[in-house]
């Protein structure tokens, strides 16, 4: 294939021959000489001082070689540094345990199996403490507090207001009220955590192999927390992940954790997290507990919004929270034209694990309490909900669009895609089957979601947790860059140097796409090296595969490196045949002279040049032919003084469908039929982005209907385990219907946006207001989830009273 096609086309996945005959290259795989392995004491309690540790009898036990304590941790490293101030969090519990399945202790030992041994012969006495799980209980008067030297468990408050609110409540129809409360659950990738740390003493070097994903911001809090300078930690990612969905992100104080225990013992130590572990202390998205009011006039235009959101953030503050706070804050109005908003954020700190980023990071919650909300209105006006939407859409022809909170909306049809989502579910006659279904006592609903899906972190949007004011005294933070580095090897072939830290998404066979088409070769001539290593790779802070970064400043990067070196390949072929270089044209892997087409140089013929006839370029050039680019979006600013913001620098668009029915008897929701139609910009390889739309949105239905992170009142966790903890299968699965609406983005350079976490956004909501309208008739509200049966049932049984 040639001529500028690959891009577009659903290419196999190059790196699928590997990872299915068993090659992959995964953390878990990784030897090295020496190697001990780790396993780690957790605390049982939710909230408990350590008043006495002892390890002696773990150290006797043959084979164990060190245990790394909390007073360890203490001497040999410092907190890690945060956003919001000075909560002390390490990387092991230091005098007291604030969550159960914190850290209290590591065991090295030869194998595994000795360390887990060893574990039982650490005594520890504790002294528990009064807990507290739910966020607005731990802001109450009296609540525990989680940390004495802050006082109060508030992380966070933040109050902001654009626009005119009272004004426009004053002038509203109708006002709409609800209290929404979205709950916790985790995005459990196949592979779990997995880290191999070793230091060596005479160079001073620390090397951590992880399967981090990112973002490289984290290297400095590594660094400083282990008291190192950046060049001395030296982190290498493996170029295959088994998943991450952003919880990879969030492993960083492991990754500090093994290196102390490494620098401690003296041996390189790996640790790979099981299942338990992962389910109980890895990380998740915040709770959260949202107020919303909606002015809305009779026509069904929304005129404002009122918003209080508090967050369960649970017991440290873990960089980069309390961002699921603030990460979608430049589209807090969605998908429509809302002028006056006020938003009221809180985080707060809880006997519960850690949160932080996720797929969809901030946007499930956000957009539960908006579309439920959107519906509701509806619901009161008598309105069709797809009606009110469109009367509520930006338009197409207003992009770029501006938010009230600062978002630069970049391309979007809003109304065409929902129209085609209507085309492809056959709405009318959905709502004709609805209103036989209801005729025989059944409980039919259809339920609809429009969100934007934010893509790209401005990591300038983090310091929104910090007034104007204090902004000021702090250096400013933007950007969201990527770098991509394209060689070609003296007999023309080319390599990529990716940075992208794929996880499984193919990310591999995307580059050869792009690169093929930007230099016009085949593309088996194209390898991608996917493995990061700090030392040796061209990377920046912001580097990283989370918040859909790849198929737009990813994508860019390449591009653009591919066009640096062709470039190059250009000015080498007009000096060495003699003619202007604005007479050279790049076709088909040549340089062709215009007007001349047998007079050319392949690709092949130039790399040549360039590594073997050195002295044969042009005067100046280097040699070799490659490039590096670093992408940025110059949208990615700071902060305005005004607190405006563009928090994410890509605007993509999901409007989905569900339709359920709701068993009377037992509270089952079945999902009958599921539609979704996006807008990801220009669409780099169909079929990868039919793959991500499907799993995105099983794993939001199964947010709705099955999972649940939960700790009873005492703290105690009681979802450890996959017998309590409801994953769903492919036998839950439902078929997707699905389209495509493309509006490439003037500001990447392929015009490709995220898509990849639109539909985990979508999910939760449409499902909730497709239950919302199947029990319509017996007017119960739905304004929690996740829907299990008995959660239903308990809601028939009320409505139908005693």
């Amino acid at each position: 294939m040639s001529g500028g096609k690959w891009v577009g086309q659903s290419v196999k996945r190059l790196e699928d021959r590997r990872l299915l005959t068993g090659r992959g290259g995964f953390i878990a795989n990784v030897e090295i000489a020496n190697l001990h392995h780790a396993a780690i004491l957790r605390s049982p309690h939710a909230h408990a001082d350590i008043r006495r540790l002892d390890v002696s009898a773990a150290l006797a036990m043959a084979g164990v070689i060190a245990v790394l304590t909390g007073e360890d941790v203490r001497q040999r490293s410092d907190p890690f540094m945060n956003i919001t101030g000075p909560v002390p969090y390490w990387s092991c519990a230091v005098g007291t345990a604030h969550f159960v399945g914190e850290p209290v202790a590591v065991v090295v030992a030869r194998d595994r199996y000795l360390a887990e041994d060893a574990l039982d012969a650490i005594e520890v006495d504790y002294e528990p403490l009064p807990a507290v799980v739910d966020q607005e209980a731990a802001l109450a008067p009296n609540a525990p507090i989680l940390h004495d030297n802050l006082g109060t468990n508030l992380a966070v408050r933040r109050r902001f207001s654009f626009g005119d609110v009272d004004r426009a409540f004053a002038e509203a129809d109708l006002v709409v009220r609800e209290r929404y409360r979205f709950p916790r659950y985790s995005h459990f990738p196949m592979e779990t955590y997995g880290i191999l740390a070793s230091w060596d003493a005479a160079s001073g070097l620390l090397t951590v192999r992880a399967n981090f994903q990112g973002p490289f911001i984290i290297h400095t809090v590594m660094a400083r927390a282990l008291r190192l300078r950046q060049n001395r930690v030296r982190v290498i990612v493996p170029g295959d992940i088994g998943g991450g969905f952003g919880l990879k992100s969030s492993m960083y104080p492991y990754m500090v954790l093994l290196a102390l225990a490494a620098m401690k013992a003296g041996v390189p130590v790996k640790w790979i997290e099981d299942r338990r572990e992962a389910l109980t202390a890895s990380s998740s998205h915040a709770d959260r507990v949202t107020y919303m009011e909606a002015a809305v006039r009779k026509d069904g235009t929304v005129l404002a919004l009122r918003t209080r959101n508090i967050d369960n953030v649970g017991a440290y503050i873990r960089t980069p929270e309390p961002a699921d706070l603030f990460a979608r804050f430049s589209a807090m109005t969605g998908a429509y034209r809302i002028r006056d908003v006020a938003l009221d954020l809180s985080a707060a700190m809880t006997n519960t694990s850690l949160t932080g980023p996720v797929r969809g990071y901030g946007g499930h919650p956000l957009y539960f309490a908006l579309e439920r909300t959107m519906d509701t209105i509806a619901a009161r006006l008598g309105m069709d909900p797809a009606e009110l939407r469109f009367r509520n859409f930006i338009g197409a022809g207003e992009f770029p669009y501006t938010t009230a909170t600062g978002g630069e909306y970049d391309s979007g049809n809003y109304p065409e895609c929902l129209r085609r989502l209507l085309a492809l579910a056959r709405y009318d006659e959905l709502r004709a089957r609805q209103r036989a279904a209801r005729a025989e006592g059944r409980l039919f609903g259809i339920g609809l979601a429009t969100i934007v899906d934010p893509c790209v972190t401005n990591i300038g949007y983090i310091t929104l947790a910090k007034s104007p004011e204090e902004r000021t005294q702090r250096r400013a933070m933007s950007g969201s860059g990527d770098v991509g580095t394209v060689r070609v090897d003296p007999s023309g072939d080319v390599v990529v140097l990716a940075t992208s830290v794929p996880q499984g998404q193919g990310h591999e066979t995307i580059i050869a796409q792009i690169v093929a088409d930007e230099l016009g070769v085949p593309i088996e001539r194209i390898t991608v090296h996917a493995e990061v290593d700090t030392l040796a790779s061209v990377w920046s802070i912001t580097t990283g595969s989370y918040s859909s970064r790849f198929s737009s400043v990813g994508s860019s990067a390449y591009a653009m490196a591919a066009r640096q070196v062709r470039a190059k390949a250009v000015k080498i072929a007009a000096h060495v045949l003699e003619v202007a270089e604005e007479d050279v044209e790049w076709k088909d892997g040549a340089a062709v002279v215009r007007g001349a087409p047998h007079t050319a140089l392949a690709l092949r013929a130039i790399a040549g040049i360039a590594h073997w006839n050195q002295t044969s370029l042009p005067a100046g050039m280097e040699p070799n032919l490659q490039a590096t680019y670093a992408f940025n979006l110059p949208t990615s600013r700071p902060p305005l003084d005004d607190d405006r913001a563009n928090t994410q620098n890509v605007y993509g668009f999901g409007a989905e469908l569900a339709v359920v029915e709701v068993d009377r008897a037992s509270g089952v929701v079945r999902v009958l039929e599921y539609y979704t139609v996006h807008d990801c910009g220009t669409v780099l390889n169909p079929a990868h982005v039919r793959g991500q739309v499907q799993g995105a949105a099983v794993q939001g239905i199964s947010g709705a209907l099955w999972e649940q992170m939960r700790w009873d009142e005492s703290g105690q966790y009681l979802t450890a385990s996959l017998q309590d903890y409801l994953m769903p299968t492919a036998m839950e699965a439902p078929d997707i219907g699905m389209d495509h609406v493309e509006t490439p983005s003037p500001n990447t350079v392929l015009g490709s946006k995220g898509i990849g976490e639109a539909s985990s956004m979508a999910a939760p909501v449409t499902v909730a207001n497709a239950v919302a309208d199947a029990l319509a008739p017996l007017g119960i509200p739905v304004t929690s989830l996740p829907l299990w049966p008995d959660t239903v049932w308990r809601m028939l049984k009320e409505a139908q009273g005693p």
